[in-house]
């Protein structure tokens, strides 16, 4: 079975949703593993600061099959997409890897991976060796890249340190 890695983000009661969001995933998908938990500023909008974290588990459900519980998880949690724009979210899960499938259609790789450190950093800390199905680079060699010349972000500990 491949491993599947899903980012995590809520800013809005971030830590009571992201705990509720861990539970909804262990029901899903079974045993998850989990990144520590880091803040970053809202992108493409202003408003509070977003928790973000990534799990990876274990799936032989298709892009299309996990995609779909992502939604009714975040649907479940209050998300509502905002038209047009950008805004604050409740719960916001991206499917980020399922192995090393590339699918375009289903957005495989997810392109936050190299856009967003805080996306590629919690990605790191579960998968530093693992390369990226489109560059081949390894996680840990990009994320010591962006870091050099990167915003800092705030690590916060575990998800369990924040309340859970």
């Amino acid at each position: 079975m491949p491993e599947v890695y899903v980012g995590l983000g809520s800013n809005v009661a971030p830590v009571e949703n992201l705990i509720a969001a861990r539970a909804g995933l262990r029901a899903e998908f079974g045993a998850l593993r989990l990144s520590g938990v880091y803040r970053s500023a809202p992108v493409g909008f202003t408003g509070d600061d977003f928790l973000n974290l990534v799990v990876g588990f274990a799936s032989a459900m298709n892009a299309a099959e996990i995609n779909a519980r992502l939604s009714v998880l975040e649907e479940a949690h209050g998300r509502v997409r905002p038209s047009p724009g950008l805004g604050p979210r409740t719960l916001d899960l991206d499917l980020l890897l399922v192995g090393h499938r590339v699918d375009p259609g289903e957005h495989l790789p997810h392109t936050d991976i190299l856009l967003y450190s805080f996306v590629l950093r919690p990605l790191v800390e579960l998968a530093p060796a693992l390369a990226h199905p489109v560059t081949g680079a390894a996680l840990q060699a990009v994320w010591s890249a962006r870091a050099a010349h990167g915003p800092e972000l705030a690590g916060l500990g575990s998800l369990d340190g924040l309340g859970a």
